[in-house]
């Protein structure tokens, strides 16, 4: 069972690199490695690599974060200089192996290997169709039916068989694909979910963030443009505008809390938002305190920008416990309750006694939030107000993140003085969507906020707060 500290947060959606080395002498397969280290933030319940040495694709994929999936024996039979890598949280289809990516498939005219973050809205109706036509499915994900699509027009040649494919295609979606001697990157039109592209000494590379760029001394280029097909092989880099859509819609919550603060994603710094972030807060929600605090480690921009705009001085309040892992066994009860006081300790020294200002970049059913505060309690804090530097999460996602069920929302169920109620906190404020709006430094008009106001940029399924595509691999299984 998860711990409810990584229950009572948004999970994380998945992370992609690709590499492309001039030389034909190239490890892509080291050269992921690291990069897919640096994603791991992004998805801790699968690994996997491909790449391509020119005539074939070799790929190994398993459960378990990178340096448990790979070894340096394992790498070595990774042979070829084009390569892509993949990090999995599972939003849609079963948390088990068969569903790792990246997904491998021959077809007519050859291989390819692909590798997906985010979420089709359509996805259902696709599979539904590809099965009437005979498809026969090995996995419960989506990336699978992107995958046969692009399959079914490969005879067209790669990149119109890409196009095909975008247009009968809707949701969130970056890819990186490999054919035996090409990479290429995907943006969905609405660039719901981050790529960009990066200069290495010999060649190029994609990356869901550009800290995967640096870890392996590539340049960061720019971001890959909504709708846009990056074509990387022995001739050069090509790129083809391939959709428009009518807005941008890139998703919030990479600002709040997805991406890791050294990152910039679409040319913002993700650390310099989240502080802007804090400072708009103490703006807002000023309060009489002794000391600013931050649960550790995505709220510490944002704890530091109120601090100085707020004069409260900053400092450590809760220390993190980092040898648990991704998963904690609780089988008892009495585990289950204290699994928050297993991860995050109060520093007494700093807590007893005094006013603290608790900064948080969420709060998403409130379980967490309530034992923190009780746990400040019990080390002696005179008075404990939390500040959150984001909206209330009121919607589900269907673009690729992992949300509870919308009465599972306590910002959703609950007015902010009940929420203060029932986390414990002497007071309780919120950043506003126009102070997050205003922390990115972007127009509203080119994000997604839709888990704050409930409004999508694209028609999405009805059925509840999971996706369609879920619901149904779901009863599929059951039945």
């Amino acid at each position: 069972m998860l711990n409810d500290l990584n229950r009572d947060k948004l999970r994380e959606e998945c992370g992609v690199a690709g590499v492309y080395h001039s030389n034909l002498s190239g490890d892509a397969a080291k050269s992921l490695y690291r990069c897919l280290y640096s994603l791991q933030h992004r998805g801790q319940e699968s690994a996997g690599i491909a790449a391509a040495d020119g005539r074939q694709i070799h790929f190994h994929k398993e459960m378990g974060l990178v340096p448990e999936v790979f070894n340096e024996e394992i790498l070595k039979g990774l042979k070829g200089h084009i390569g892509i890598g993949h990090v999995r949280y599972s939003t849609t289809g079963d948390s088990k192996v068969a569903n790792a990516q990246p997904l491998a498939v021959r077809y007519r005219g050859g291989s390819i290997a692909l590798a997906h973050n985010g979420n089709l809205v359509n996805a259902a109706e696709l599979r539904d169709r590809l099965e009437e036509d005979g498809v026969i499915f090995q996995t419960t994900i989506d990336t699978e039916v992107i995958a046969n699509l692009i399959a079914r027009f490969s005879s067209k040649g790669i990149v119109n068989a890409i196009e095909g494919t975008m247009d009968m295609i809707r949701g969130a979606y970056t890819l990186v694909l490999i054919t035996e001697d090409c990479l290429i990157g995907i943006r969905d039109p609405y660039g719901l979910r981050p790529l960009c592209l990066g200069k290495s000494e010999d060649g190029y590379v994609l990356a869901s963030e550009s800290c995967a760029l640096d870890v392996i001394d590539a340049q960061y280029i720019r971001d890959v443009k909504p709708g846009e097909v990056i074509i990387i092989d022995k001739s050069g880099l090509k790129s083809k505008q391939v959709q428009e859509a009518n807005r941008r819609a890139f998703c919030i919550f990479e600002y709040i809390y997805f991406a890791r603060p050294d990152s910039i994603i679409d040319g913002t710094s993700i650390y310099a938002a989240r502080k802007n972030a804090g400072r708009i807060l103490a703006e807002e929600h000023p309060v009489d305190a002794d000391l600013v605090i931050a649960v550790p480690d995505t709220s510490i921009p944002a704890a530091i920008g109120y601090a100085e705009a707020s004069g409260i001085p900053f400092g450590e309040g809760l220390i993190k416990n980092r040898y648990i892992g991704r998963t904690f066994i609780q089988p008892e009860q009495e585990l289950r309750e204290t699994s928050v006081r297993l991860k995050l300790n109060p520093l007494k020294h700093n807590i007893s006694g005094r006013r603290i200002v608790m900064i948080d970049d969420s709060i998403v059913r409130g379980t967490t939030s309530r034992q923190i505060v009780n746990s400040l309690r019990m080390a002696g804090a005179r008075e404990v107000h939390l500040r959150i530097s984001s909206p209330p999460v009121t919607y589900g996602c269907h673009f690729g993140i992992d949300t509870p069920d919308r009465e599972q929302l306590i910002g959703a169920a609950k007015t902010i003085e009940q929420i203060r109620m029932a986390v414990g906190a002497d007071s309780l404020g919120y950043l506003s969507t126009e102070g997050l709006i205003r922390s990115t430094g972007r127009q509203a008009e080119h994000l997604c906020l839709a888990c704050f106001t409930g409004e999508y940029p694209m028609e999405v399924p009805t059925a509840g707060n999971k996706n369609v595509f879920e619901i149904r691999q779901q009863n599929k299984t059951n039945d």
